[in-house]
């Protein structure tokens, strides 16, 4: 892996955020495409109260950076074609109209003044574009779905505009997050030559073309090849964009999970988060992810494991994460013992990561007993540091339930 990437998997953990004139209709990010809403009602209904009053990017970035995240990634425009910075090319952007001013560069300052590392998610898509086929369609145009081939020229070349604008206007750009699918031979190659141009350091997920750098799984978390850095994305409830009806919220317990489950499998977690119109992230949101941040506190070791985990699930132990020569049992309920019988190397140490306390153990064959467990709260994490690369004591290849 190239030294550009090394901060990605030292991270662990991202906020990404959902964020634009689709806000306004608190029905998520696909609202104008589902409903067959045209531009003009578009900007009436949507753009109109999209007004970004509230927006504290500062407040943003020191409230992600309280709950732990490594970096954030941020709508820069969705497939609705509205742009949150000031585009010469594409006039329909929210310096222009709603908030009347560029949302983008005081998100940049914010992020660098906190030490974050600064994501742009991108769609190429973009149903209010002349050139673009099909805004309403119900699966994503194909080769085909094209006007003519000047069309398809004319929105390459714009699209491309778009994104030099972003990443030659705001100084260094950590991570670009590309969106799909999109109509096919959109020209994806040849682009990431010219972001690379622009931006040497950047990394880009996997979306448009190739080279990319991150694997990008969403809604799931289905693990990479070995070899390739990966990242699962994942709503906090089941929506991206703002959806104040949508009440189905994960627990701290459940993301902690996910980040755990990601970590064992060598992977990110990007977990979204929707700010209404005026720029608030919605208070349920906040609450949940500062009890992860307060977990991290003490945990953060045990989701930037290095090592792909290869020992099996366990009835008290789950998603065992692996660093160098020290595992960590993440323990799925609260309990002052637990017996793991996973481990073929000798142990040498086993610690309580949240208070640092060493704790009494008996490993016998294949059998690890450890006693004095103080639980402190949800996902408590014991450290087992041991001779040797860790191994399991009996591999498995196989599930148990077949196809």
């Amino acid at each position: 892996m190239s030294d550009k990437t090394d901060w990605f998997r030292s991270a662990g953990y991202g906020m990404f955020i959902h964020w634009g004139a689709y806000s306004a209709g608190g029905r998520g990010e696909w609202v104008m495409n589902r409903e067959r809403i045209t531009k003009e009602q578009y900007i009436e209904n949507f753009v109109s109260k999209f007004t970004a009053e509230d927006y504290d990017p500062a407040q943003w970035a020191a409230f992600a950076k309280k709950c732990g995240f490594g970096y954030v990634v941020l709508t820069t425009r969705h497939h609705d074609g509205f742009a949150l910075w000031d585009s010469e090319i594409n006039e329909f952007n929210a310096a222009k109209t709603g908030p009347c001013r560029d949302l983008i560069k005081p998100y940049v300052e914010a992020l660098r003044a906190e030490g974050i590392k600064v994501g742009f998610y991108y769609s190429p898509a973009s149903w209010t574009h002349p050139d673009y086929p099909g805004a309403y369609f119900r699966d994503w145009p194909g080769e085909n779905d094209w006007a003519d081939a000047r069309a398809r020229q004319r929105f390459i070349a714009y699209y491309r505009t778009e994104l030099r604008e972003l990443l030659t206007n705001y100084g260094k750009i950590d991570y670009l997050w590309f969106d799909g699918c999109i109509p096919e031979n959109i020209g994806g190659n040849e682009t990431l030559k010219m972001v690379r141009s622009w931006q040497p350091d950047i990394i880009v997920n996997n979306r448009l073309g190739e080279p990319f750098d991150i694997k990008t799984c969403e809604q799931t978390v289905n693990p990479a090849a070995e070899g390739q850095l990966w990242e699962a994305c994942m709503t906090l409830n089941d929506s991206w964009g703002y959806t104040p009806g949508d009440k189905n919220w994960k627990t701290p317990y459940q993301v902690i999970a996910l980040l755990l489950k990601c970590a064992a499998k060598g992977g990110n977690l990007l977990i979204n988060v929707g700010p209404d119109p005026k720029g608030n992230i919605p208070a349920e949101s906040m609450d949940i992810l500062e009890e992860v941040g307060k977990w991290l506190e003490k945990n953060r070791e045990a989701v930037t494991s290095d090592t792909r985990s290869p020992f099996s699930w366990s009835a008290t132990v789950d998603f065992v994460c692996v660093r160098g020569s020290r595992i960590y049992l993440p323990l799925k309920f609260e309990t002052d013992s637990v017996c793991w019988s996973e481990l073929a190397n000798n142990v040498l140490k086993v610690t309580q990561l949240d208070t640092g306390k060493e704790l009494p153990f008996e490993k016998n064959g294949e059998r690890l007993v450890v006693n004095g467990i103080e639980p402190q709260g949800i996902w408590t994490i014991l450290a087992v540091d041991v001779e040797g690369t860790p191994e399991p004591a009996t591999p498995q290849t196989t599930f148990w339930i077949p196809n």
